[in-house]
This record gives structure tokens, sequence and C-alpha cells, in this order.
């Protein structure tokens, strides 16, 4: 049951959700998570830590970036079965569409980059 009952909490806020369904069209960092959503980084970060705990996403280290992108649903028939059902439900959200149209402009190498690497300066 504690199984359930995690994977049900960590689907039981808005913006958990939308994360869900941006990791659906493509891996991201935390910066592109965080400018679609205006959230600060630190809410992000909790957000993206319930859903990893929860067994729906996972990180992978890329670089300087952690890439995070939906657990393999084949691991798991209730993972599988509750993102399946949430797409379906979430598929003509409003919000949804606009996080998507935000989510093909969103280009990790502008908007993660240090002060010094966008003016050119050395640390």
């Amino acid at each position: 049951m504690r199984k359930a009952t995690n994977i049900y909490k960590a689907l039981s806020d808005p913006n958990r959700l939308r994360i869900l369904m941006m990791l659906k069209k493509k891996p991201m960092c935390v910066c592109e998570i965080v400018e679609i959503l205006d959230l600060a980084n630190s809410t992000v970060s909790k957000h993206l830590s319930i859903l990893r705990n929860a067994n729906l996403i996972i990180d992978e280290k890329d670089g300087r970036w952690v890439n995070y992108q939906l657990a393999d649903i084949s691991e798991s028939q209730d993972i599988d079965f509750v993102l399946s059902h949430l797409a379906k439900q979430l598929d003509g959200d409003d919000q949804i569409k606009k996080d998507s149209a935000r989510l093909k402009h969103v280009d990790r190498y502008l908007i993660c980059a240090t002060p010094a690497a966008t003016t050119g300066e050395t640390e």
C-alpha cells in the first residue's frame, strides 16, 4: 500500500503533473523546468524529489546538467497505468498545452548559462 500511496501523493500537486507531462515530451534539466513553471529553483527541486521518491522519474548526470526523465514504465505496470491515464486526462488541458508550446522554445544553453558564460568573462 505504501507504493500506491507515494504515487498518488506525488500526483496530488498540479505543478508535479505539469512536470510529468513535460518529461513525457523530453528529458529536462532543473533550469528548463524552472523556466516553464516560473517557480523558484528550490520549489522545483522539491517537486522533483517527490516524483523521484515515488519512482515516477529518474535523473541522470549529463556533463554539467542533471537530466530528469520519466521512469522506465516497462519496469512497473502500476506506473505505466497511472501515467497513461494521466496523459489521457490532461491531454486537452490549457495549461499543459501552454507548457508544451513553451517547451519547444526553452534552450538550456541560454537559460542555464552562468553570468561569466554569457558575458565571455572568466572566473
